[in-house]
């Protein structure tokens, strides 16, 4: 600060151009050490500030144009603006304090303060001399025209190594202290340092994008100024230059060592395109295609998995993510948990918020390229982004670029062409992956590709409306203080040439080319995962199904930048249709990126195509998607994914309730699929083709759980207007001798038979519908019946889940069936008595009441499975099964089932009778079982299972004796084979294991609601041979228990060993007999003593 003040104090050029030197370089010094110290004066931010303004004032003092400008010359042409010519009051102060010393006459001060008034104190001519003659000149410099060339040299190799490091300082002053500085620099001495002149825009274009809106907002108002002054045509000029320098060393700073010197240059890049106009931009690409082409290139370079490893190598390290194999797989659960937590209903009912951002993932469109991510390069990606998006829009929207932007785009496109030629090439030739992968640089393919995408997108989304409103943080802060570089802007007419039919249809053909090369089924080929390569041929390299994760995600980040580009259009042109099939396919993919991409895309299209979730934007577009799904099902050979993307869309998105009508021909390509010649070709989609047809039953059963209850509201509503016809009916033939009522008469007759139509129709839509739901609930069933006694557990765990939800689908399209049958009567007699008999016809013909009787047909071939899954020895899928028999005889009822358990019940109980804890030998036809060629088993039969595994299978089947026994629709299922399952339980609870003791105990509690008698004699058959005292008789007229219970002579001889035909294999535990007695007599026998 006390410089500053004697530089204003002494304010003359003269005597402080002698300093010059020796200031300047101390300054300089300070300037350039600034940024490696913390402490003292070189790291106080407010000395550095302090640093800058004085070393600017100091030279403007000395090199001023004013006062260093040739004879001729016109400053206002050189620098653009009218440079002061009032000398500041200290110039004069210094001339008054050198007149007593000088031997000069009145007329010689008088000339001499008329010289400093005019300006011209110093001429830059041939060793004129200043009009003060000192007689001590050991501090004076002649400031020649070769002094002045010297000087401006050294101070713009001063500039160029200071300045630059500067425009990134942390500090807030500091940056406004050096705006200040070129300021007056830019203003004040534009011809002394034209050498400089550079230097100092590009310092200013960094400014004008700072991130601190102080700084921006200052900078971007003086380079408004700067271009719209009268010196613009030099300025042009310059700008025309630096843009050229800056595309031509942003490779080698992106590339480089440092950062923010890599992003203060973009920066500048970014400032100087948009201030220089679509004149500039267009200029520079159309000079030739080859230009074109370089400029493009750059920015590939810029952008590409190269630009990763920038930067020295201990950030890298330090940037190097964790070699622990299991930390994504974190990152995946994690980032599921907080979507799925976020809204707790799961993905279906999930909704956005805005409609170019993801909010429950944080994933915005457009991101930073996958390969970019692990670095903190996120200013500088945006910057380049920028840039790329601003020539995009001025080169569509300029007038003298027609054609130019497709050709942009062809060079782009070059790359994915070349990929797909190759992958076609591979096809051809029937080559591997490893060995196509070796033989020529296919991953730097697929990695050109993917840069490509990235820069296709980023062009793409500078023609949208975001893009254009963020354009606007330049000319917005412009707008109140010029009018200059806003109108600059606004006279091209950017957004109003972007919006004439002429430029969007020339977009949407654009758009249109690029989805046509992004939606080529190579490209969506490339495998992202190890299995894909052939086995006995080598591994690939991992990094190469990384290249492919990465294109594809890119990808798809693409399809969504076009639907905020186009709006409503992406879906009106047909670029919808075409692509929400492959979105639906990679919410599936292995990887869990793209799948995290096309989840984003689907909720940004569906939040701009007003649809509140995807559910309903594939509802809107369900026959594209199904047309889709049918077509790839009948060549499974070429699309092996589409079980897959069948599940997915009825399951991820929610709607197979919506779309069941047209689900009829793909069900019936996967019921074809899931006989045995299907499984047997292709193997590996049984499971697939079992959670497709697992949603479809989930599906129908919800449709079916509303028939009931809406048929039971039709019928109702029916009824009421039948009522109401009656009753309309009946005053009329009273009243029909007055003309005015026979009209009255007449016209609810028209009424009567309109709503009569429109209620005809409605019951048939929804006859219709319950035929369709039933169908297809049927055609699950048979479609995975055989699956049950599958050896795989996955697909008899899945089957059986199918046939649960199946049966009661149907139970209810049954019982809806009744309510539609009663409704038809309904609305028969209400035709009848209003006479519109042409309405009968439209009701169809009666149908077979015992065709609509489904569900106990469908049980009836469904059991023989279940008794082999008992006999398949599969624990998993019998605990399953158990649950599974529970609940059908609970929705068909217990009486269907009584002959069923009698005859195959054997499997079952065999079960129960024997410990986990002795070895058990095997029958005979148990020894060799037969093996059709097309199965292959997965379990040895010398295998025998954990002990533990085998109690969990006891407690389910116990379970299910106690559901089936406590229900009286399902009770009479088990009254055949009463006794010798309870004998089984009893024999159970006799041999005292801890791990069954409160299943048996609940067992025996619900089969004592149907026979307690059976169960407490069972029980104390046992209990009371063990006693020694027996309670007595409570009167003479009963006999003693002795009697009526005589001891066993041996174990065999037990009414519980009779009953289920062997013991459990243990000693009797009495301890666990009594508490078994306690527990029933609390529970029943005590309850039903005193009913």
């Amino acid at each position: 600060m006390t410089l500053r003040v004697l530089i204003a104090k002494v304010g003359s050029a003269d005597a402080l151009a002698f300093y010059l030197p020796g200031v300047v370089s101390q300054l300089g010094k300070v300037l350039h050490t600034s940024r490696s110290m913390i402490s003292g004066a070189a790291g106080s931010t407010k000395a550095l500030d302090q640093a800058v303004r004085a070393l600017a004032e100091y030279l403007v003092v000395v090199l001023d144009d004013g006062v260093s400008t040739p004879r001729g010359a016109q400053v206002e042409d050189i620098s653009g603006f009218s440079s002061t010519k009032e000398k500041p009051l200290a110039s004069f102060l210094e001339e008054l304090r050198h007149l007593p010393a000088q031997k000069t006459t009145q007329g010689d001060i008088r000339d001499s303060t008329e010289s400093i008034e005019k300006g011209s104190i110093i001429s830059g001519g041939d060793n004129v001399q200043g009009v003060v003659d000192l007689n001590v000149r050991s501090l004076h410099v002649n400031r020649t025209e070769e002094w002045l060339a010297n000087t401006a040299a050294h101070v713009n190799k001063l500039l160029c190594a200071t300045f630059p490091l500067l425009c990134v300082h942390p500090s807030k002053n500091v940056r406004l202290g050096l705006l200040a500085s070129l300021q007056g620099l830019l203003c004040k001495c534009s011809y002394t340092l034209k050498e400089s002149r550079l230097t100092l825009l590009e310092c200013l274009c960094v400014l004008v994008c700072d991130d601190l809106g102080d700084v921006s907002s200052s900078a971007q108002a003086f380079f408004g100024l700067l271009i719209s002054s009268k010196g613009k045509h030099q300025t042009k000029h310059e700008v025309v230059e630096l843009f050229r320098r800056l595309i031509e060393k942003l490779p080698q700073v992106v590339l480089g060592n440092e950062e923010s010197l890599a992003l203060s240059h973009a920066r500048k890049l970014l400032a100087i395109t948009y201030f220089g106009g679509p004149k500039l931009v267009t200029d520079y690409l159309l000079l030739s295609p080859v230009t074109a082409a370089c400029f493009l290139d750059v920015f590939a370079l810029c952008l590409s998995q190269n630009s990763v490893y920038a930067g020295s190598l201990n950030k890298l390290a330090a940037a190097r993510p964790t070699s622990s194999g299991f930390m994504h797989s974190i990152a995946e659960i994690q980032a599921i948990t907080s979507a799925e937590g976020s809204q707790g209903s799961g993905f279906q009912n999930r909704k956005i918020s805005n409609v170019y951002e993801h909010g429950n993932n944080e994933y915005k469109l457009p991101s930073i390229p996958p390969w970019l991510t692990n670095m903190d390069s996120q200013k500088l990606y945006q910057t380049l982004s920028g840039i790329l998006r601003l020539v995009s829009l001025y080169v569509l929207t300029d007038s003298r670029s027609q054609g130019s932007y497709s050709g942009l785009i062809d060079i782009l496109l070059e790359h994915f062409r070349k990929l797909i030629s190759e992958l076609r090439l591979k096809e051809l030739h029937k080559e591997s992956w490893q060995s196509w992968y070796k033989r020529m640089a296919s991953g730097h393919l697929v990695r050109q590709a993917s840069t490509a995408a990235c820069i296709l997108n980023e062009m793409i989304f500078g023609l949208s409306d975001p893009a254009m409103t963020s354009f606007g943080m330049f000319g917005h802060r412009l707008h109140h203080e010029s009018n200059g570089i806003d109108d600059a802007f606004v006279e091209n007419h950017a957004q109003e040439k972007y919006q004439k039919s002429s430029s969007r249809a020339y977009l949407i053909d654009c758009i249109g080319s690029i989805l046509h090369e992004y939606l080529s089924p190579e490209v969506w080929d490339l495998p992202l995962r190890l299995s894909a390569s052939p086995s006995g041929e080598g591994d690939v390299n991992m990094h190469f199904f990384s290249d492919c994760a990465m294109l594809q995600q890119v990808i798809i980040e693409g399809i969504g930048i076009f639907n905020i580009c186009l709006g409503k259009e992406f879906s009106s042109c047909g670029f919808l249709h075409s692509s929400l099939y492959m979105l639906l396919e990679n919410i599936v993919c292995s990887d869990f990126q793209v799948r995290r991409a096309a989840d984003t895309v689907l909720h940004v299209i569906s939040a701009t195509h007003n649809c509140p979730t995807v559910g309903h934007l594939v509802v809107d577009n369900s026959d594209y998607v199904i047309d889709s799904v049918c077509r790839q099902l009948r060549h499974l050979d070429c699309n092996p994914h589409v079980p897959n993307v069948l599940s997915a869309v009825l399951s991820y998105v929610g709607i197979a309730d919506k779309i069941l009508p047209l689900l009829e021909e793909p069900m019936h390509a996967v019921s074809m699929e899931l006989e045995i010649l299907g499984r047997h070709h292709h193997p590996n989609l049984t499971v697939p083709f079992l959670k497709a047809v697992a949603e479809l039953a989930k599906a129908s059963k919800r449709e079916a759980g509303e028939l009931s209850g809406q048929l039971e509201l039709y019928k109702n509503d029916v009824n009421s207007k039948m009522w109401n016809e009656e009753k309309r009916t009946g005053n009329n033939v009273r009243h029909s001798e007055s003309n005015a009522n026979n009209l009255d008469s007449e016209i609810d007759e028209g009424r009567c038979a309109i709503e009569l139509e429109s209620v005809v129709f409605k019951f048939n839509d929804s006859k219709r519908y319950r035929r369709i739901v039933g169908s297809i609930a049927g055609s699950c069933i048979v479609a995975v019946t055989p699956l049950i006694a599958s050896s795989d557990a996955t697909a008899c765990l899945t089957a059986l889940d199918i046939v649960e939800d199946g049966i009661t689908t149907l139970v209810k399209v049954e019982e809806a069936y009744k309510h539609e049958s009663e409704t038809k009567e309904a609305i028969e007699q209400v035709i009848q008595s209003c006479s519109l008999y042409h309405l009968l016809d439209t009701l169809g013909a009666a149908e077979d009441e015992a065709s609509e009787n489904r569900s106990l047909p469908a049980m009836n071939k469904i059991w023989p499975y279940l008794i082999t899954c008992f006999r398949n020895k599969n624990l998993v899928a019998i605990r399953r099964c158990c649950r599974t028999i529970s609940t059908v005889v609970h929705i068909c009822g217990g009486e269907f089932f009584a002959r069923r358990f009698h005859t195959d019940g054997v499997h079952i109980w065999r079960l129960l009778s024997t410990s986990p804890f002795q070895k058990k030998t095997r029958a005979k036809e148990e020894r060799t079982p037969l093996q059709l060629p097309y199965r292959t088993s997965l379990t040895s039969s010398e295998d025998s299972p954990a002990e533990l595994s085998t109690l969990k299978v006891q407690v389910a089947i116990l379970d299910m004796i106690s559901d089936l026994a406590r229900s009286k629709r399902s009770a009479p299922a088990l009254e055949p084979v009463l006794k010798k399952v309870s004998g089984v339980v009893v024999g159970m609870v006799c041999s005292g294991v801890k791990g069954l003791q409160d299943a048996c105990a609940n067992a025996l509690v619900a089969l004592a609601s149907i026979d307690p008698d059976l169960i407490w004699l069972l029980l104390a058959d046992v209990y009371y041979s063990r006693v020694k005292s027996p309670p007595p008789p409570p009167s003479g007229e009963f006999p003693e228990i002795s009697e009526v219970l005589p001891s066993p002579p041996s174990l065999k001889h037990y009414l519980y060993v009779l009953y289920a035909g062997q013991s459990y294999g243990f000693d009797v535990d009495f301890a666990a007999v009594e508490t078994a007695l306690d527990k029933l007599n609390s529970i029943v026998f005590t309850s039903q003593m005193y009913k």
